[in-house]
């Protein structure tokens, strides 16, 4: 008696996933809101940034009487040479440290104190953790006073580290926030393998929270340093003389009694924006993987 083969044992079987033949690929409709909303949110981005750049190469001569958005008849470097002989190497070397050391200070302090936090179970640690929450909700003006007499009776007035102290203290409590949430998503196990390898908690500190926390280090550097860099309200109370002076304090040159070159302020500040816009350039990757950790879970 002949034995007839099953018809599906001799078909070809079709590959999990395929398209059926004659059917083509379903398009996604374009999201033409999205799209106009993110041509508006570019204008909006791009026309104040081009304002600036724009009116730093004008002259001073007829600066009010030309239209703003215009491109400049007489394209001039002299407000970026002003700028530069009227001390503003000077003033960006301050702004320079002062950043630098408030940064690497908020850095340090803060990984240390969201390690600790994370990884200690201490009522101590969830009181210090509740310290820092309380920390965001106190604005800086209404420190300010006591800040100033705290300052005045340390001897620091009218210095580089009178401004460097607050500007750690107030990036502390965001920074440690941010940290901590991060270190909350490294596995427990890779520090109970490293605990029992008889790692200290300094060595997990170095050698595994380090690394793996790394965009996180670098978007909260970032953001530190553009307040930091931007700060005007310390600098204001706090330093008195010329020569410690920072960028925003150092846009008071170009003004007189009775007029404002404006296109001389405006070429500091795009002088002034040249260190932050070469920070992100360097650390753009770390920021946005910083700033997107945990989406998509």
């Amino acid at each position: 008696m002949a034995t007839t083969t099953p018809l599906d044992a001799t078909a070809p079987r079709r590959a999990p996933g395929a398209r059926r033949a004659g059917r083509s690929p379903r398009r996604r409709r374009p999201n033409v809101l999205g799209g106009l909303g993110g041509l508006v949110w570019l204008a909006v981005i791009i026309v104040p940034v081009y304002y600036v750049v724009i009116s730093s190469l004008r002259p001073q001569q007829g600066f009010f009487a030309t239209n703003p958005l215009a491109l400049p008849s007489k394209v001039t470097f002299a407000n970026y040479s002003l700028v530069l002989d009227s001390g503003f190497g000077r003033y960006f070397l301050n702004s320079a440290v002062i950043t630098a050391a408030s940064v690497v200070a908020t850095v340090v302090l803060s990984l240390m104190a969201a390690y600790a936090v994370v990884r200690s179970r201490t009522r101590l640690a969830r009181g210090a953790f509740s310290v820092f929450l309380l920390g965001l909700a106190i604005p800086v003006h209404a420190t300010i006073i006591p800040l100033y007499y705290m300052i005045t009776r340390a001897h620091l007035y009218d210095s580089l580290l009178a401004l460097i102290l607050p500007s750690t203290g107030f990036a502390v409590p965001i920074t440690v926030l941010i940290l901590a949430n991060f270190i909350r998503d490294i596995p427990g196990e890779l520090f109970e393998s490293m605990r029992m390898d008889g790692a200290t908690d300094w060595r997990m500190l170095r050698s595994l929270v380090l690394p793996l926390a790394r965009p996180a280090i670098v978007t909260v550097g970032i953001y530190d340093a553009l307040h930091v860099w931007n700060g005007f309200l310390f600098p204001l109370i706090l330093t008195q003389s010329p020569g410690n002076r920072v960028l925003p304090m150092a846009l008071w040159t170009f003004q007189g009694e009775f007029t404002v070159n404006v296109p001389a302020i405006l070429a500091a500040v795009v002088l002034s924006t040249l260190p932050m816009l070469a920070a992100y350039l360097v650390g753009r990757r770390s920021l946005v993987r910083g700033l997107t950790a945990g989406f998509g879970r």
